[in-house]
């Protein structure tokens, strides 16, 4: 969010920022004392004790999973904001279209110069059209109902569970089916595209487990765009090895990168899967959603400068 200084600091309150290293907790910790609001991703409870005075933590993006809320002073709010479900709902379709015609491993083999299709190698399979197949989503609020825009345009069939199957659906959009998180393996059974876009929480971490990978179909791919630990991830490698399922593609995963780059230790584990898309938790880094994010964010720091109510609270 710091290459977007400009759109955070434009707004109308004469507030003073300090735009910090993220990767160094120290140079936070000592603006820290001083600070009415702090916009991150995550807060350590050394952030949290340092705060003496924090009215607003904004968090850069719609989860606040990385927020201790119940140690947050009884003052301070929380806000999020969104702009993400367009630029993810093209990922998720990328991905569905990568396995699907198997690019990873053609893309191999044509760089290091093997020309193989049906045309001339009855051993390589025909590759599968999205049109007619059917997408489960776990979840449908703002990420998943933009999936379902994109899926229906290519003819596919679009299911969904949510927390509460009896909510409203958008008129653009027309499921197939909606159910209820207890109706999970119907989704599994029913799908070829699996996407999970389920908030994190205690009753959701786990919810892809070895059971519901069982579940799916041995020609099912599954898609996580929500946040890695939705997934069991010793049961999702065991299900690609042995071929349980027939792809994923994970942009999010169990552990974060250190201030090296490096990427989390999971990374490994599904790097030699020629059937899975992995991408470092970047299928929303669109430069328009940012550029809005920090706009959404400048409002609030101006709200709160001037006693107005706060937008998209929390806590």
């Amino acid at each position: 969010m710091s290459r977007f200084e400009a759109e955070l600091t434009q707004g109308d309150g004469g507030n003073d920022w300090t735009i910090a290293n993220s990767w160094s907790e120290q140079q936070v910790l000592g603006a820290l004392p001083t600070t009415d609001v702090l916009v991150c991703s995550s807060m350590s409870p050394a952030m949290v004790a340092a705060a003496a005075r924090l009215r607003l933590v904004h968090v850069t993006g719609a989860g606040f999973d990385k927020i201790p809320l119940a140690s947050l002073a009884p003052r301070t709010r929380v806000a999020n904001t969104f702009h993400h479900g367009e630029p993810i709902a093209e990922h998720v379709i990328m991905t569905a279209l990568m396995l699907s015609r198997r690019v990873i491993p053609v893309d191999r083999e044509m760089r290091a110069g093997t020309w193989r299709t049906v045309a001339n190698d009855p051993a390589v399979p025909f590759h599968v059209s999205l049109r007619g197949q059917t997408l489960g989503l776990l979840g449908f609020g703002g990420i998943g109902q933009e999936v379902a825009r994109l899926a229906a345009g290519l003819g596919m069939r679009v299911r969904a569970v949510r927390h509460n199957p009896a909510g409203a659906v958008p008129a653009d959009l027309t499921l197939d089916w909606v159910g209820g998180l207890d109706e999970l393996p119907e989704l599994l059974g029913s799908s070829d595209v699996v996407v999970v876009t389920l908030p994190l929480s205690d009753a959701t971490r786990g919810v892809i487990n070895a059971e519901a990978l069982g579940q799916m179909r041995p020609t099912a791919i599954l898609i996580n765009v929500a946040r890695g630990p939705l997934v069991d991830e010793d049961a999702l490698v065991e299900a690609l090895d042995d071929k349980r399922i027939a792809g994923a593609g994970l942009d999010v995963w169990w552990g974060a990168p250190n201030a090296t780059g490096a990427a989390p230790s999971a990374v490994a584990r599904f790097a030699g899967f020629d059937t899975v898309v992995l991408t470092p938790h970047y299928s929303g880094h669109a430069e328009r959603t940012f550029q809005l994010r920090a706009a959404d964010i400048a409002a609030n720091v101006d709200n709160l400068a001037h006693g107005r109510p706060l937008a998209r609270v929390v806590h």
